[in-house]
């Protein structure tokens, strides 16, 4: 496939004083011609602007679901991931920094069709496929019509993203999404602001809004940083806002930061951190907590919150155990579990990772 140079992108308007706003989210880039906005791949070219990555990834893989995170959307599944480049947030602790951060389209090797990635994920047997590495949301035309035809061959998607957009792209793209992983850095707005050269209220929007307003399945991480995100007081006000406004069965994913990109001066999250903001977590009444980026079999296990009984045992991404019933109901006492899920586990993917050669 020939990339097109640039393909036209939505969510623009032109402003009093002949600059084009972009309209995706709340940065609201304001351009000159031949400029790009904060993300790096939304350029205005005249009396248009342009996507300049669509169709181009910096990279293929198969992983385990559990991966994204996502523990309660048909565990034990493959799914095919990839990413583009660049990034509308400016984290300083990036975990993907070499991609997110990344002015070099040249690393934008792989080039597919939508109708490629789709056929990819199908033939490989994948349940779905992720948009993730870099923010879905600044690709956000690339990935909406990759859903349209993942979905007409059955393949569901995902995105892994930090949910920083504006209301109406935020309509239309979660319309082509069946589930979601959406980042919550922190629970301060002084925190988004310092860390992320962002605000923390739209974040809180767009979970809002798939959770009130849309059949997403959806799940939150929360990548605890020593000393800026992770006191009790602020872990205490995340877990009381999350059970209030979005209520108790929605996933939350404590996990683990190391040193990277511009925060090498931090140490690692010790995992007796991540123990202590999962406590807090299931005492403020949530249902489902889990650790990450640690090996810690219980955090990353599913337990079912009426009896408390173990339901699905992980360690790392494998699957050791699987005792859902059916109908995702605890064996023992009944209860629904929340989420998406097979009739049957069957064989899990395990937790290996595979390249894929879109092309090929």
């Amino acid at each position: 496939m020939n990339a097109p140079a640039g393909t036209p992108a939505r969510w623009w308007h032109l402003n009093d004083d002949g600059r084009m706003q972009c309209d995706l989210c709340p940065r609201d880039c304001k351009l000159h011609d031949g400029q790009r906005g904060a993300c790096f791949v939304r350029e205005r070219r005249g009396t248009q602007m342009v996507l300049t990555t669509y169709g181009r990834s910096s990279g293929f893989c198969i992983d385990p679901i559990e991966k994204k995170p996502l523990n309660h959307f048909y565990p034990g599944s493959s799914v095919l991931s990839f990413g583009t480049a660049g990034c509308n947030l400016a984290c300083k602790f990036c975990q993907n920094w070499d991609i997110s951060k990344s002015r070099d389209m040249d690393r934008l090797a792989a080039m597919a069709t939508p109708q490629a990635i789709a056929e990819a994920a199908r033939n490989a047997g994948c349940k779905s496929v992720a948009f993730t590495y870099n923010d879905p949301v600044i690709f956000a035309e690339y990935a909406m019509d990759i859903a349209d035809a993942c979905h007409a061959l059955g393949v569901q998607t995902v995105a892994v993203t930090a949910g920083y957009m504006h209301e109406a792209p935020r309509r239309a793209f979660y319309e082509k999404m069946d589930a979601a992983n959406v980042d919550l850095k922190a629970f301060t707005d002084a925190f988004y602001f310092r860390q992320c050269a962002a605000h923390l209220q739209p974040v809180l929007d767009t979970l809002v809004y798939l959770k009130h307003e849309t059949n997403v399945w959806f799940e939150i991480t929360t990548l605890l940083v020593p000393g800026k995100n992770d006191s009790d007081e602020e872990l205490t006000a995340e877990c009381a806002w999350i059970k209030q406004e979005l209520g108790p069965d929605v996933p939350l994913h404590f996990t683990a930061f190391h040193p990277d990109y511009k925060m090498r001066d931090i140490n690692a999250t010790p995992p007796a951190t991540l123990t202590r903001a999962r406590d807090i977590a299931l005492k403020a009444g949530l249902h489902y907590v889990y650790t990450g980026n640690v090996h810690d079999e219980r955090g990353g296990s599913t337990y079912c919150p009426g009896c408390n009984n173990l339901l699905i045992a992980r360690d790392w991404y494998r699957i050791g155990g699987y005792r859902l019933t059916a109908d995702a109901t605890c064996p023992d006492c009944g209860m629904v579990i929340a989420g998406r899920f097979a009739q049957q586990l069957g064989n899990p993917f395990g937790p290996r990772r595979i390249p894929v050669n879109i092309a090929a």
